[in-house]
């Protein structure tokens, strides 16, 4: 198993910039897919980014050019930048780590850290 725990979460204006980190304790962290999902309220979880253990990184649009993740795996550790931060940037963002297992997905999650941008 893994647990994870984010931080780095609070309030910036619009245009402002955060870094969010990701502390992962457990099961060997190398081997995981590690993901950031955010939820608004009224929506659904969706995911921000991921990147696999060998760095290979993946954003949703709406976050390309804006968002940067990252991970270090001796420190066990994921990080996510997140600059030029937009109002609808607004959610609960989500620390995640995934391992495939002979076919079947093992997933892990955080407890969140809140993200608000306002004037």
């Amino acid at each position: 198993q893994v647990q994870l725990v984010e931080s780095g979460g609070g309030l910036v204006q619009p245009g402002g910039s955060l870094r969010l980190s990701c502390a992962a304790s457990g099961e060997i962290f190398s081997l995981y897919l590690m993901g950031w999902y955010r939820q608004a309220p009224g929506k659904q979880r969706e995911l921000v980014a991921d990147i696999t253990s060998g760095g290979i990184v993946n954003y949703a649009d709406s976050v390309k050019g804006r968002f940067s993740i990252s991970r270090d795996n001796v420190k066990k550790a994921v990080y996510l930048q997140m600059n030029s931060l937009k109002p609808e940037d607004t959610a609960v963002y989500y620390c995640n780590a995934k391992k495939l297992v002979g076919g079947t997905w093992y997933t892990y999650w955080g407890q969140g850290t809140q993200v608000t941008v306002s004037s």
